[in-house]
């Protein structure tokens, strides 16, 4: 496998509205993330991902933007990124934006223009059907309302969505609109942002035809279709070619063979993707099927292409939460993090996953601000459903749970705000969790995610190493090696609340890290991981 510097990083997603408010109104905003950069930097990561910060009605939390070019109000102004990026720099850090380009807000410019006339400039940059009113085109859902189909009284023509109706999807087989993008998207990189998170891009081409497909509930057909590549390289010839860029797209729907081209390396596309086979797929975790999805993914991707790992980001629920245990929060989150920093790929922290957040879980469902559980929860009541079966069957996968403001100390809102009414509720055990007291406590979350990220740095065989899972068939461990020139890391890890015997060779004076001050020679405790060198 080639080396390269973005495969040896660790990046860290700053989901600014739930980072640090500087100016009091509530809302997290960029300065607050220029005042927290020395914090970053000591983590020891090296890339910033910053979700959407673009000028947007804030349907979707910025997913859906109005102007490419310019700053939300919230967020700050373009003076407020550019410092930030100089910022970011100084420190060695780099910073990537989300691209979001697969759909924008029907507020944008282009849209405007689009639902204005069947003849104007624009008419084709968005996805238009015809149909007769109140029966949209095919049986289609989107992923936030019942149809992607919303009928436009101007143009008397439905536009497609596959998101919410306020999202359309634009027409990438427009040439006028890629070349559009790409001209945005190099702008950006003349600011000198160091690459792109790729929002769903591997939605941006659509099905060769609108027919009806047979189970609607199986969103499949809204991505990987045959073509994208065709988009991906051209915007990898327009934009990324001869750069140092770090891109990672967000693919859903595609499994280890298909994901090989998107970043084999002699492919021409991107650095690096998310798959959602653990994220999206399954519920809480489940190790028999977690083992085999890592190692079908390193056997089809390894040596030519990285996959990304990940557990949790604003979209999902926190790692602790949904795949360890809130009771055991402290062991629990050093193991997943052990898991992820050592398992082949590019692992991902998302703010305050270092800390050991958890996620939350409102009584009141309008609490939630999420419009994907919004409408969702309110397409099952209006059906018949009981709305206390409805909360409780959606509070764990809600993506709300994630987007907490970060716990900075145990003052007021959690050191995120000076504000009373911080824009979403603060968790109620920031009083315990928060970085101040994680910095006080040598035992911490913070201090074993540091230590993970500085044996990153120092030890390749963690970023390069082959891999080789020694026990799958076991139901309780997760026993694997990384291997590199003559170096053996073994990697051995109890995923459950209960304490294992193991059979297998536990030597003291080889252990290298473990998420308890003492071991046993036999015996694993809960939710224990130990990484050992021979």
């Amino acid at each position: 496998m080639n080396q390269d510097w973005w495969k040896e990083a660790v990046v860290y997603q700053v989901y600014w509205r739930s980072f640090k408010d500087s100016n009091g109104d509530g809302m997290g905003d960029l300065q607050g993330v220029i005042e927290k950069l020395d914090y970053i930097a000591s983590l020891g990561v090296d890339v910033i991902w910053l979700n959407p910060c673009y000028t947007s009605p804030d349907i979707d939390n910025g997913y859906d933007i109005a102007d490419y070019y310019t700053i939300m109000e919230k967020a700050g102004t373009m003076s407020d990124l550019e410092q930030l990026i100089g910022a970011a720099h100084d420190r060695g850090l780099k910073l990537i934006l989300d691209l979001v380009v697969n759909h924008t807000s029907d507020q944008h410019a282009w849209f405007k223009d689009a639902r204005s006339s069947k003849s104007s400039e624009k008419a084709d940059w968005y996805i238009w059907q015809d149909g007769v009113k109140g029966t949209p085109p095919n049986n289609w859902r989107s992923y936030f309302a019942p149809s992607p189909w919303t009928w436009d009284e101007t143009r008397e023509q439905y536009y497609f969505h596959s998101f919410a109706s306020e999202q359309p999807d634009l027409n990438w087989e427009n040439r006028d609109v890629r070349q559009a993008i790409y001209t945005m998207m190099r702008w950006w990189t003349d600011k000198g942002i160091d690459g792109f998170r790729m929002d769903v891009i591997n939605l941006i081409k659509k099905r060769a035809t609108f027919d009806d497909v047979e189970n609607p509930l199986d969103l499949s057909y809204l991505g990987n279709q045959p073509g994208v590549h065709d988009f991906l390289q051209e915007m990898h010839q327009e934009v990324l070619a001869g750069t140092d860029l770090f891109t990672v797209g967000e693919i859903p729907f595609v499994g280890p063979e298909d994901g090989l081209l998107y970043v084999g390396e002699d492919r021409n596309e991107l650095r690096t993707l998310f798959h959602f086979e653990v994220a999206d797929d399954m519920e809480t975790m489940d190790l028999p099927r977690f083992k085999q999805i890592q190692k079908q993914w390193y056997e089809a991707l390894y040596p030519h292409g990285v996959a990304s790992q990940f557990l949790n980001n604003h979209d999902h629920t926190r790692q602790v939460t949904r795949f360890g245990s809130e009771r055991y929060r402290i062991e629990s989150a050093k193991l997943l993090g052990l898991m992820l920093h050592t398992l082949p790929g590019i692992p991902y922290i998302y703010q305050g996953e270092e800390i050991g957040m958890t996620g939350i879980r409102f009584s009141d469902p309008d609490a939630y601000q999420d419009v994907a559980f919004r409408n969702q929860y309110a397409e099952r009541i209006a059906a018949g459903e009981s709305p206390g079966t409805v909360l409780s069957s959606m509070q764990m996968r809600a993506r709300d749970n994630s987007r907490t403001p970060m716990q900075w100390n145990a003052n007021k809102a959690a050191g995120f705000t000076e504000s009373n009414y911080p824009w979403m509720t603060v968790n109620p055990n920031y009083l315990d969790i928060n970085v101040e007291a994680a910095e006080q406590d040598q035992n911490s979350v913070l201090v074993f995610y540091r230590t993970l990220i500085a044996l990153r740095k120092t030890h390749p065989v963690m970023v390069y190493g082959v891999y080789r899972d020694l026990a799958i068939q076991d139901p309780y461990l997760y026993v694997y090696e990384r291997e590199l020139d003559g170096v053996t890391w073994r990697i051995i890890l109890n995923l459950h609340d209960e304490a294992v015997t193991t059979t297998l060779s536990l030597p003291k004076e080889q252990l290298v890290l473990s998420n308890y001050e003492t071991g046993d020679t036999v015996q694993l405790a809960r939710y224990e991981a130990r990484l050992y060198q021979y």
